[in-house]
């Protein structure tokens, strides 16, 4: 059974210029260092990252907290299968989150062009 569903979609423009002006500094809030590894790993970063900051707001929006207190960007994590297929690891707040809701897994898809970024979550019940 669904009990969230969370859609976010983001301009890559924005991503990389947050990047561009905090750097590192911007990568490490918001991303886990596999995720920032894997993101930089790409001639063109911007829209991996993009669509990462996409994963999570739509998590976020997924459990119905937004980022914050609840769940902050360390409470999510954005993995790839060795068939591309993405998926989530959920860290400490996310994990709580997951077992109050009495769900078993937060299901992901990402999409990206030039221009934008978009991500889907849903939450499945046990």
């Amino acid at each position: 059974m669904i009990l969230g569903l969370g859609i976010d979609i983001i301009e890559v423009d924005r991503i990389q210029a947050s990047y561009e002006k905090f750097g590192e500094r911007f990568l490490k809030r918001i991303l886990h260092p596999n995720e920032i590894a894997y993101c930089l790993s790409h001639k063109s970063p911007a829209p991996f990252l993009a669509a990462r900051f996409a994963a999570k707001e739509a998590i976020s929006k997924a459990f119905g907290t937004g980022i914050g207190a609840q769940l902050g960007w360390q409470d999510m994590e954005v993995v790839r299968k060795d068939s591309g297929e993405p998926y989530v690891v959920l860290h400490e707040g996310g994990q709580k989150l997951l077992q109050e809701r009495g769900a078993r897994i937060v299901l992901i898809s990402l999409s990206h062009t030039q221009n934008h970024a978009a991500a889907v979550a849903i939450l499945e019940s046990a």
